[in-house]
């Protein structure tokens, strides 16, 4: 198995197309749903072998509308580091076709493979077969979104990390989360695979559910229906043990959860502001802003591990280290990888925390969230109660990534609703049980379970490079971007919008920190008030392609803050994608070249000339000497 367990801070290139209003459909009669506590669907979770590259899309927020009244409640399986990622049962069509999903905060889009497909894996379950099921409708091809060759139905492409790759077309049924989910089924816009790339060919799950913000995202489209509240929460097992619970909606209040604002502006991303870390009680004397810089501090239920900025992380590796005199520090599980580990410990994870310091993350409204060992190890796979740090540094990236290694055990609810996410200390593995049982609040705070000395675990793997920031957009070295492009419409006509292109290009430049040179409006197309464009961003200069550092720079700022002043009215950027650099003739690399040497050629033809001429003209006005009395031809008189 690979050894980046984690999500990618989503890919290289992504597109992601909008699709039309989704209508209201029928539920399914023969999956039939109960009432749950709280009123919530509840879908189980499954984990299986594989590696989770996704990344988020879009950042636009949906508001509820109507009133909620059920939840969908889904069951966790396995444990994180072993599998690589969770997935959940979801049904979709009429009759229901299964499939297994991976869960990913960090993806909007929901997609499966499709009957169609000419290159597809093989997965855990069957192919989405449409013409099976009575309630599937094309996505039918519009002005919000790109179209299929035969200009019939939207389509979608998405490409991730190490250049793996979904595309497929966009269509609408009904999804069904389970007999055990309150939640009745319901019409959702999902994707239907037709070409699937790299780790998402090989990968055991069927696809891909997404819960990040955007129009896609399951969760959007669920509340834009009023059919369940703008929150959901994940619920991850503790180390070795794995389990727990997943729901699609909002919860009963929880008195003791500790909270932190989360800004849907700040960053396209799940965030949370994080201040301070503290080791065994004593703060690491950081400044607030190493926390805030380029996407701030992002939670993600896709990526295994936890990535800090280079000053916090050495900060908290010497706190750490420095509390664990008793123990021997040895050689990691991979030898490719410095991973800092340690010997001597047991194998107990309840015991841990006798060894190992506590460690305390603090929000900026001043709450704390306990950090456990096990928030912060992971198993060494070759050296019994021996643990490595599951915490790394993030490159020269300033972005703080937090994946699901630090949630452990813990009920982390995303209140999108209100702009927060709660954590809540808990027994991720039992708490399924609490949700099944009719009428019983969620269970109290139970201690971590313990293991025995005699488990064992293939968990202990450490991870790749860090997948946030730039990272999180990895291009592989062999790819040479040449040209990078997006698409954006204005609700306003060409005609009015033709005076402006100008300062429009300069604030594109500006935005995305480029020089305004670089930036090429290729195409437009509009129609009544409303104009379609697509600009293009090329290397600086003579040069033919981008740095991979420059060009994920340009990628994150896309993703990120691109604003546009008011005075623009309403916009929107739609897909982008990167382009390796066009292939020339000899002719056309070496241009300049040909032209500077005809140009020599000229000047070099040209001077001999002017130095033949001046040369012949001199001799020619010299008047040839002659003998005084020499005879002289005669010359004929010219007539008057």
């Amino acid at each position: 198995m690979a050894r980046a367990l984690h999500r990618a801070f989503s890919a290289v290139v992504a597109l992601l197309l909008l699709a039309s209003g989704v209508p209201n459909a029928k539920p399914v009669p023969d999956l039939a749903a109960r009432t749950l506590p709280g009123g919530s669907a509840v879908l189980p979770l499954e984990l299986f072998h594989g590696n989770s590259t996704r990344r988020p899309i879009s950042a636009v927020r949906r508001h509820l509308q109507g009133h909620p009244t059920a939840n969908a409640h889904m069951r966790l399986y396995d444990d994180l580091l072993t599998n690589g990622y969770y997935t959940t049962k979801l049904w979709i069509g009429t009759p229901p076709q299964k499939f297994a999903l991976i869960v990913d905060s960090g993806s909007t889009v929901t997609y499966v493979p499709c009957s169609t497909c000419e290159r597809c894996g093989h997965h855990q379950d069957p192919r989405f077969q449409p013409d099976e099921s009575s309630t599937y409708e094309p996505v039918k091809c519009n002005t919000a979104c790109t179209c299929d060759k035969d200009k019939q139905q939207c389509t979608y492409e998405r490409q991730y990390a190490e250049m793996s790759s979904s595309s497929g077309v966009l269509g609408k049924d009904v999804m069904s989360f389970g007999d055990e989910s309150a939640l009745r089924p319901q019409r959702a816009v999902f994707g239907c695979e037709n070409v699937e790339t790299g780790d998402l060919f090989s990968q055991h799950a069927d696809g891909i559910m997404g819960l990040g913000r955007g129009p896609l995202s399951i969760m959007d489209q669920l509340v834009e229906k009023g059919v369940i509240s703008d929150s959901f929460s994940l619920c991850y097992g503790g180390m070795d043990i794995g389990g727990g619970a997943m729901v699609l909606g909002g919860i009963s209040p929880l008195p003791d959860m500790v909270f932190s604002r989360s800004d849907p502006v700040r960053s396209p991303y799940y965030n949370i502001e994080l201040k301070e870390l503290r080791v065994s009680g004593k703060s690491l004397g950081l400044n607030p802003k190493v926390f805030d810089s380029k996407h701030g501090t992002v939670l993600d239920s896709g990526t295994t591990y936890a990535y800090l900025p280079e000053e916090a992380f050495v900060a908290l590796r010497d706190a750490i280290t420095s509390k664990l005199h008793t123990l021997k520090q040895i050689r990691g599980p991979d030898p490719n990888y410095h991973d800092i580990c340690f010997s001597g410990a047991g194998n107990d994870v309840s015991q841990l925390s006798k060894t190992f310091p506590e460690v305390e993350m603090v929000f900026g409204n001043g709450q704390k969230l306990q950090l456990s060992p096990e928030n912060y190890l992971f198993r060494h796979s070759k050296v019994h109660g021996a643990y490595c740090l599951g915490i790394f540094q993030n490159g020269k990236d300033p972005t703080t990534l937090l994946g699901g290694i630090i949630v452990r055990n813990t009920l982390v609810t995303y209140d999108r609703q209100n702009q927060k996410i709660g954590f809540w200390k808990t027994n991720c593995s039992q708490l399924w049980e609490g949700l099944q049982s009719h009428g019983a609040p969620l269970p109290a705070p139970l201690p971590a379970p313990s293991v025995s000395d005699n488990h064992t675990s293939n968990g202990g793997l450490s991870p790749g490079p860090s997948p946030s920031g730039l990272q999180y957009y990895t291009l592989p070295g062999q790819f040479q971007v040449g040209r990078i492009t997006f698409d954006m419409s204005l609700n306003v006509s060409y005609l009015d919008l033709v005076p402006h292109i100008k300062q429009l290009t300069e604030l594109i430049g500006h935005e995305l920190e480029v020089d305004v040179h670089q930036v090429h409006l290729v195409n437009f197309t509009s129609k009544g008030n409303t104009t379609w464009l697509k600009w293009g961003i090329f290397p600086e200069g003579s040069a033919d392609i981008f740095s991979n550092t420059t060009a994920l720079g340009i990628i994150s700022r896309l993703e990120g803050h691109f604003r546009l002043p008011v005075n623009y009215g309403t916009y929107q950027l739609g897909d982008w994608k990167v382009e390796p650099p066009l292939r020339r003739t000899w002719l056309q690399q070496h241009l300049w070249a040909v032209i500077l040497g005809i140009s020599a050629v000229v000047l070099l033809g040209f001077a001999t000339l002017l130095v033949w001429y001046f040369w012949r003209h001199k001799t020619g006005a010299m008047t040839p000497y002659r003998p005084l009395g020499a005879p002289v031809p005669e010359q004929e008189l010219q007539p008057l």
